[in-house]
C-alpha cells in the first residue's frame, strides 16, 4: 500500500481515541518502510516486507506499550498501533506480510486480493475514514459537537470544564 493510505487507515481511528497522538501514529504507520531505509543506511539492508513487517512483533510492541505507565506507554502504544495497522493493511495485498520470524509463509487478510496503488486500496482506506467519521458523529462533547482538533475553549470555560487560565492560554490556538 501507499503511505497516504497507511496514514489514513491508522490516523482516522487514532483521531477518535486520542487526537493528540495522531502524529505519533502517523510516524508509526510509515515506520515499517522507513526502518528498511534506515537499515540500508547502516549497511544492513533488509528486504521489503521482511523483518520490519512482522505482525507478531508489532502486536508485542503494542502490548508492551499498554503495560507502560503514563505518557511513555501512550506514545509507545500509538507508535505500535501505527506499525501494526501498516502491516495489517499490507496483508490485504497480493504479496502479504510475514506473521513472525518463525513462519515461512506470508500472512494475508481477506485473501490478499488488493494491488498496491489500485482502486481497492483507496476504497479500503476511505471506508475506514468514513466509518470513523460516522463514529465521530456519535461521540459528542459538552457543547454537542465532537471536533477533536478544534476545541471550543469558551464553551468549556462556561461549562466549568476548563479554568480561566486554560481558556486564556488556548483561545487563540487552532490545533
Amino acid at each position: 500500500m501507499r503511505w497516504f493510505n497507511h496514514i489514513l487507515i491508522s490516523g482516522a481511528p487514532a483521531a477518535l481515541i486520542a487526537p493528540s497522538l495522531v502524529p505519533v501514529v502517523v510516524l508509526g504507520a510509515t515506520a515499517p518502510d522507513w526502518l528498511e531505509w534506515v537499515s540500508g543506511a547502516l549497511h544492513k539492508q533488509l528486504p521489503h516486507r521482511g523483518a520490519t513487517h512482522w505482525v507478531a512483533a508489532w502486536i508485542v510492541a503494542l502490548a508492551g506499550g499498554a503495560l507502560l505507565p503514563g505518557v511513555a506507554g501512550s506514545v509507545v502504544s500509538a507508535f505500535a498501533w501505527g506499525g501494526l495497522s501498516h502491516c495489517l493493511a499490507d496483508s490485504l495485498t497480493v504479496t502479504g506480510v510475514p506473521f513472525s520470524p518463525l513462519s515461512d509463509r506470508r500472512f494475508h487478510l481477506l485473501g490478499g486480493r488488493l494491488r498496491t496503488g489500485g482502486a481497492g486500496e483507496y476504497g479500503v482506506s476511505w471506508s475506514v475514514v468514513l466509518v470513523c467519521w460516522m463514529l465521530a458523529g456519535q461521540f459528542t462533547g459538552s457543547d454537542g459537537r465532537y471536533i477533536p482538533f478544534f476545541f471550543n475553549w469558551s464553551q468549556r470555560y462556561q461549562d466549568g470544564i476548563a479554568t480561566a487560565k486554560e481558556w486564556r492560554d488556548n483561545r487563540m490556538k487552532f490545533f
